[in-house]
């Protein structure tokens, strides 16, 4: 068969449901998966593989899950189905069940008509190279044979609730927070309700009734008219905090006491005071699209600051490396290894919020009155052909590269002093040039991100000609 080259990427395998994913493709992503997973257990050859596998609430995941677990059970694979939740679900299960492999299916804060599958080794993430050796694999035609593996069910909602509830450390009593929670009608409404309500704290629910067609906004919490009813709501009621999930429950959102959005890096600036003062000089990760100020706090505090390359996958990887207790991207992808697991886990990262909010008697808006304030873009998405997005992030490296200094483990994040920056990157999912610019006033803001996109679009001009 032909495959569709473009859904196979760099951090998971995804497309238009009914276009990209057929049936058959979709047993033979099964197959292949079986069978790297098994070549990579050090035991016996007779000895079966385990697979964890979830799926969101996207009306193609029944069908996706049917034809994945067919090729994983066709190659020997013993499947553990543990039904619909959100990604964080499926990441816990692949600990508390100590399985070989694990599979989400999911389009995460994609259009309705999007899912995929994100995938993992172990209790790691399977991104990159791993995932092009599965094309490979398919395209070879080489998979493993043997006797059919089994499918089971188990439910672990109740095991990741309580994994959650343990880990919580409120110092003063929850039920003094009033929560306002907008799950954009994805897979993590109904567990995070639960969550809330054992540990206390007062919900007042949005859209937290699972609905893959996503009828009242998108869920997508990093796009602000995502936001608009949560902030509203928030301030009607006179909640503490407003909180949104993403699709899949991975990327988290929070609006303050006033209806204002606490952005990814600022509550990492939160959440890194707090594992500072409990592990003084603790590596800390932010990506390369965070304010300068998240480092210099991090810093100020006593920790190690950590510029990370973007994609959730990456990062646990650099975490592990490091030895990183919490790291965090723009987009609400938070990953704690203090206390957790070190995976990105959105119901987990408000649980912390949280914490902070009823301990400090302060909203976040009050706790992060003293971090310099800034004139900064939001994540600029520039159109660019996949054929040519890498070579112009080369050109504006080698433009500044004599001149100023420059981050390059990312595209480039070039420095201008006094804390102004702008970053080009390539993005790994799509068409796109990421742009973004941060200064200590909004007209030097103007100035450099004028400069930077006239050199990105003089280098694009050049290669299309």
């Amino acid at each position: 068969m032909k495959l569709p080259s473009h859904v196979f990427r760099e951090y998971d395998i995804r497309g238009v449901a009914d276009v990209d994913l057929s049936d058959e493709l979709v047993r033979l992503i099964g197959r292949a998966l079986a069978t790297d997973l098994r070549l990579g257990v050090e035991t016996p050859a007779d000895r079966t593989i385990r697979v964890a596998v979830g799926r969101d609430c996207r009306l193609s995941s029944p069908r996706l899950f049917a034809a994945l677990t067919e090729g994983l059970l066709a190659a020997g694979a013993d499947v553990i189905d543990i039904g619909v939740g959100p990604t964080p679900m499926l990441y816990f299960a692949a600990h508390h069940l100590a399985t070989d492999g694990a599979v989400m299916i999911t389009g995460s804060h994609n259009p309705a008509e999007d899912n995929g599958f994100k995938l993992m080794r172990g209790t790691g993430a399977l991104f990159g190279d791993a995932v092009r050796a599965l094309r490979e694999r398919i395209e070879r035609s080489d998979y493993a044979t043997g006797p059919r593996g089994e499918l089971s069910r188990e439910d672990v909602s109740a095991a990741y609730v309580e994994a959650l509830v343990v880990r919580s450390r409120f110092g003063r009593a929850p039920g003094s927070l009033k929560v306002v929670v907008d799950a954009g009608n994805g897979a993590a409404g109904p567990l995070s309700l639960r969550v809330f309500e054992a540990l206390g704290v007062r919900v007042d629910p949005m859209f937290c009734e699972m609905d893959g067609r996503f009828p009242n906004h998108h869920p997508d919490p990093t796009v602000e008219e995502n936001l608009v009813q949560l902030k509203e709501r928030v301030l009607a009621t006179g909640a503490t905090l407003g909180i949104a999930f993403d699709g899949d429950g991975d990327r988290v959102g929070v609006i303050d006491d006033r209806g204002g959005v606490i952005w990814g890096d600022k509550l990492m600036v939160l959440f890194s005071r707090g594992v500072l003062r409990e592990h003084p000089g603790a590596a800390i990760l932010g990506e390369v699209k965070c304010s300068q100020t998240l480092f210099d706090d991090i810093a100020q505090h006593g920790g190690r600051p950590i510029v990370s390359r973007t994609g959730h996958s990456l990062i646990k990887k650099r975490m592990k490396e490091e030895g990183a207790l919490l790291a965090g991207e723009m987009s609400g992808h938070i990953f704690f290894a203090d206390r957790f697991f070190g995976f990105d886990d959105a119901i987990y990262a408000a649980v912390r919020a949280l914490e902070i909010v009823a301990d400090a008697g302060k909203s976040p808006r009050e706790l992060l009155a003293d971090v310099p304030l800034t004139a900064a873009t939001p994540e600029l998405r520039v159109a660019c052909p996949d054929a040519i997005k890498f070579e112009v992030v080369a050109r504006v490296l080698a433009h500044y590269r004599g001149t100023h200094d420059v981050l390059d483990i990312d595209g480039a994040r070039i420095l201008f002093g006094e804390g102004a920056w702008g970053l080009c990157r390539a993005s790994n999912t799509g068409p796109v040039l990421v742009l973004r610019f941060e200064a200590t006033t909004p007209e030097r803001l103007a100035a450099i991100r004028a400069e930077v996109e006239a050199v990105v679009a003089a280098a694009v001009a050049e290669l299309c000609r």
